[in-house]
């Protein structure tokens, strides 16, 4: 494809085959992606690409798109030495020399230009007649053509007596310049897939497995799981698993952007694709395939450069008649100078000039360069952007809404007070406790459990435990009911903590959470103890929310804790706004406030319970390694549990859309400009065809400034 016309007419082409609810595709990659459902299928996907005019082939995780090759360089360097000696006379005559070169070699040397270098712009021209459609090369052969027709009828005519300037050097020229430019811009496009390849530069192809004690080298296809895996120091590690054996430090930073190395021990989960520093390691494989973490990755930042942006439409709809319209501005422009002076020659060449400038081919890669650059210099920094509606909403972020425990929060509380009722012991309260928490692993529950442990209770069996959504859980301990929650589970249950309300009082005021251990008698429930749990603020919370507020950012922070833990957690970040002891549904209820009142609100969290807030928010913001409906519910997944990363998120968003309305407004205004220049008679041929060339390679170079990015979390 050649421009945003050629994207259109694939577009329209697909959208035609029955079953097909949806096509998207990309001008910079050359992708399509189709939704389709019931008739349609590989073949006739890829029948209707090829009636439309051109050729396509059906990707598959097994079978990924081909790797790069960079364009022959050959076809450029031969059609620059045939049209050099066409435009030497011009650019001798700057020099004062007054030279010109034979009329017949001139036609010896324009003609395999027209024709040979030149002849795949008549073919894919020609199919775009059969499409009843116009793109790029439609433009570049037709004006071409009337300049070569009119040098060639010149010739004939005049033979070379008193014969008046030709004009081959004008469609050689145009031809070169085109080719020149398509070269150059395919060059600059492969660095905005820089990213992409990296990430696939990660997959090892075989993996060292142990079976049956012997240790063989494996393709990664025969890879199963559960198989042991050793990854020697130095090596990269092969699969997503579990260390069963061994210590180690593994550099994540090409997966996650952590910079520094991170300790691994038995139990640690490591990602495929990182590298082994100084230990061996024996990995027991939890995912292989295109369910790696590697895998996944890379899917993510393959559909969002594949993706249409929001704001691309405005293009799509110009780019459907753009083609249409320069074809008419092409006539009205001959005839108008006909008619004008009665100066055909001048007016073929004034016509020629509006078709060589008005290719749309900035316009088609002005906004998927721009995307593709800028996911790309996301993913490197540890930030994984789904789609490009996400990427294009986040600049307008007016409210980030965190989530407490586990965002801002380390999320691993230990349980730091054990308080009993009267006549109760501590120990009875902790094993009661820890026999509703056993099967769970929320943090709370596996403090709870830690503790138990490292005092050697004797926990009992607990049967029927259910959990409460947002209060806590019950169950049956010793054949009595038992119930373990927040204080609002307590006041649900009109439970008097009698003298522990005080303690608990002062506990919040700390910052402390606090669970209420609780028996259901027959017709009341009595309060046995309490356990106050403390978290750690991550160390890049403050840093974050100093910066969102230096972004003019707004900071909210949600969480089901009490009131004395969120204003403690708030005040050391600086959080002016604060809503505690909300329910999963209560803070989407919250999101859709804050949006109600005109703000764009984005939602940070990483747990089960944040997947309604994520999805009511205008854009979701999900921690790597937390619950996986938080990951697929949010446009942007942050690949360490640094929260700086959400101020690089909307920063390298505010870039790339800088970037797309640079773009698009140096195209817009490329052929607002251009185009009444050229019907003027103000621009040749050959100026046209060089400034259509740089036009694009300026809107491509342009979309790579923003892989020089670096984020405050680096």
């Amino acid at each position: 494809m050649t421009c945003a016309s050629c994207v259109n007419r694939v577009e329209k082409a697909l959208l035609k085959v029955p079953g097909v609810n949806s096509a998207v595709v990309n001008l910079a990659t050359e992708q399509a992606t189709v939704c389709w459902r019931g008739p349609a299928s590989d073949d006739a996907l890829l029948s209707a690409v090829d009636k439309a005019g051109y050729a396509a082939r059906a990707l598959t995780p097994e079978q990924p798109a081909t790797a790069w090759v960079a364009p022959p360089w050959w076809p450029v360097a031969l059609s620059a030495a045939l049209t050099l000696p066409l435009v030497a006379p011009m650019l001798l005559q700057l020099l004062g020399v007054d030279w010109m070169l034979n009329a017949w070699w001139q036609l010896v040397l324009a003609t395999p230009v027209q024709f040979g270098l030149g002849w795949h712009f008549y073919r894919a021209a020609w199919k775009a007649v059969l499409a009843k459609a116009g793109n790029m090369d439609l433009l570049v052969a037709l004006g071409t053509s009337a300049a070569y027709g009119l040098s060639l009828y010149m010739l004939f005519k005049h033979g070379e007596h008193g014969m008046a300037h030709l004009y081959f050097e004008a469609s050689a020229s145009v031809i070169t310049l085109v080719m020149l430019g398509k070269w150059l811009e395919n060059r600059a496009k492969r660095q905005t897939t820089d990213a992409i390849r990296a990430l696939q530069a990660l997959r090892p192809d075989t993996a060292l497995v142990r079976r049956e004690g012997l240790d063989t080298e494996l393709p990664l296809a025969q890879v199963r799981l559960g198989d042991l895996v050793v990854v020697r120091p130095g090596d990269r590690v092969a699969v997503d698993g579990l260390v069963s054996e061994g210590d180690s430090h593994v550099d994540e930073s090409l997966v996650t952007g952590e910079n520094l190395p991170v300790a691994k021990g038995v139990g640690d989960l490591v990602t495929g694709g990182s590298v082994n520093g100084e230990g061996l390691l024996l990995v027991q494989t939890t995912a292989i395939g295109t369910e790696t973490t590697l895998a996944r990755i890379i899917r993510l930042v393959e559909s969002a450069q594949a993706a249409k942006a929001p704001i691309q439409r405005i293009v799509d709809q110009v780019s459907a008649v753009f083609v249409p319209v320069v074809l008419g501005l092409a006539l009205l422009t001959l005839l108008g100078w006909a008619g004008f002076n009665g100066d055909w020659e001048q007016a073929l060449i004034n016509a020629v000039s509006v078709l060589v400038i008005a290719c749309p081919c900035a316009l088609g890669l002005a906004t998927p360069t721009a995307i593709m650059a800028g996911t790309g210099v996301a993913a490197r920094h540890g930030i994984l952007i789904k789609d490009a509606q996400a990427l294009e909403i986040a600049h307008a972020v007016s409210v980030v809404a965190f989530d407490k425990t586990g965002t801002l929060t380390e999320g691993k509380p230990s349980l730091v007070h054990v308080q009993a009722a009267p006549g109760v012991s501590e120990q009875d309260v902790l094993r009661w406790a820890a026999a509703l928490q056993a099967s769970s692993s929320h943090p709370l529950a596996k403090a709870v459990s830690l503790k138990a442990q490292e005092e050697q209770l004797q926990v009992p069996a607990a049967q029927s435990v259910s959990a409460l959504p947002g209060r806590g859980v019950s169950g049956l301990v010793a054949g009595q009911s038992w119930l373990l929650g927040s204080s609002r589970l307590r006041q649900e249950q009109q439970a008097d903590a009698g003298a522990l309300t005080v303690l608990a009082t002062q506990l919040e005021a700390e910052g402390q959470t606090i669970s209420w251990l609780m028996r259901v008698d027959h017709d009341h429930t009595v309060v046995l103890g309490l356990l106050a749990f403390g978290d750690t603020i991550k160390t890049s919370a403050a840093q974050a929310v100093l910066r969102l507020h230096a972004l003019g950012i707004r900071t909210v922070m949600l969480t089901g804790d009490n009131w004395g833990s969120a204003k403690a957690v708030a005040s050391a970040l600086g959080i002016g706004e604060v809503h505690a002891q909300v329910l999963p549904g209560d803070k989407a209820a919250v999101v859709q406030a804050l949006k109600a009142q005109g703000a764009v609100v984005a939602f940070v969290g990483d747990g089960l319970n944040d997947g309604p807030a994520l999805a009511a928010a205008s854009c979701g913001f999900a921690m790597a390694g937390g619950a996986d409906v938080a990951t697929e519910t949010a446009g942007i997944t942050l690949m360490r549990g640094d929260l700086r990363l959400v101020a690089d998120s909307i920063d390298i968003s505010r870039r790339t859309y800088a970037k797309i309305r640079q773009n698009l407004g140096w195209a817009f205004a490329y052929n607002l400009l251009g185009i009444p220049l050229a019907a003027l008679g103000m621009l040749s041929p050959v100026l046209a065809g060089a400034a259509m060339a740089l036009s694009s390679v300026s809107v491509v170079s342009n979309a790579l400034l923003l892989r020089r990015w670096q984020g405050s979390a680096d």
